[in-house]
């Protein structure tokens, strides 16, 4: 496992982040636009498990779309960027709240979440290469292209199987408050991929929360879509 940062390195790095230009603040931007969105949901909709977990995967869904549709470089990193943001917290999202409930609540319920585990690992790995990538870069399309394709199974099997058998396993009350769980912690995780990172709680939880400061200021100084577009 990645040794973990030192105190002094995240003091250099906040003291960094208040000294970033203005300019830079479409980051922060999209960090307040997918807060308050996850907000409005809990308060307004009062939304189950399943429907949480299926608004992720609209939303990682519509960043690869506008990725493939973009017609410059500039508009291409800026929802590459997004995609990445999207993707690491959901994974992490889900092994932290969501897979420990698959053990709990549905018949075979650990190896179900053993193989989504699996799953993300690979996910990860890819998406540790295409972060590090530009928009330019002769492998940036078939290397999105590649995660979509591992997302895509892992999203149907979730969403056909596993999202309903979790549903039918909790009680109304239950699902709503895992769904506000799942929605809150997404807050206080990690927004870029870390392959090496352990991937069941506790040891997970207790990375996350050492890693996520550090990506937050990483995001900072990194391009996004304007609000607008991603609401």
């Amino acid at each position: 496992m990645t040794s973990l940062p030192s105190l002094q390195t995240y003091k250099s790095l906040l003291t960094l982040s208040k000294r970033a230009p203005l300019v830079q603040t479409a980051a922060v931007s999209s960090i307040l636009t997918h807060t308050r969105k996850y907000s409005e949901m809990s308060a307004q909709t009062h939304p189950h498990i399943i429907d949480a977990v299926k608004r992720d995967h609209r939303d990682i869904e519509k960043c690869y779309d506008s990725i493939v549709k973009a017609d410059n470089n500039d508009t291409r990193t800026r929802w590459a960027n997004q995609f990445v943001w999207e993707v690491a917290r959901h994974s992490v999202g889900e092994e932290i709240l969501l897979y420990p409930a698959f053990e709990k609540y549905i018949q075979g319920g650990k190896a179900v979440a053993n193989e989504d585990r699996s799953e993300h690992q690979t996910v990860k790995d890819d998406l540790y290469k295409f972060q590090n990538m530009k928009s330019s870069d002769k492998d940036f399309i078939p290397t999105l292209t590649t995660i979509m394709n591992e997302l895509k199974e892992h999203i149907r099997n979730e969403e056909e199987v596993q999202l309903p058998q979790i549903e039918r396993a909790l009680s109304d009350d239950e699902s709503i408050k895992l769904a506000k769980s799942f929605s809150r912690t997404k807050h206080f995780v990690p927004t870029h991929s870390h392959p090496s990172a352990p991937n069941k709680p506790p040891f997970e939880t207790a990375v996350a929360l050492l890693t996520a400061p550090i990506d937050k200021v990483k995001d900072i100084f990194k391009k996004f879509p304007s609000e607008s577009t991603t609401a």
